[in-house]
């Protein structure tokens, strides 16, 4: 199984619009794992795991968010570690 694991950071409003919880959602339903939280910038920032291709499907959402999100760019970057499911941080 090809695996990857990205880091993003997400910008926009993005912070009290159920964002995490979403891509909590989304990322269980994809099998894929890391996890996701509240940065004090405004920003969320998220590491996921996963299958290279559903990794690209979580990413593709968090380009787009939950419906009220209004996402602006995401910045993506390649990371390590070793995660079995996907959390939110506080």
């Amino acid at each position: 199984m090809d695996r990857k694991t990205l880091h993003l950071i997400i910008y926009g409003r993005v912070q009290g619009v159920f964002y995490r919880d979403s891509m909590r959602s989304q990322a269980q339903g994809l099998s894929v794992a890391g996890w996701v939280r509240n940065r004090s910038d405004g920003t969320v920032e998220a590491l996921v795991q996963g299958e290279a291709a559903a990794v690209d499907m979580i990413v593709q959402w968090a380009h787009r968010g939950p419906p009220h999100a209004r996402v602006e760019r995401v910045e993506i970057s390649f990371a390590q570690g070793e995660f079995r499911d996907f959390d939110i941080v506080r």
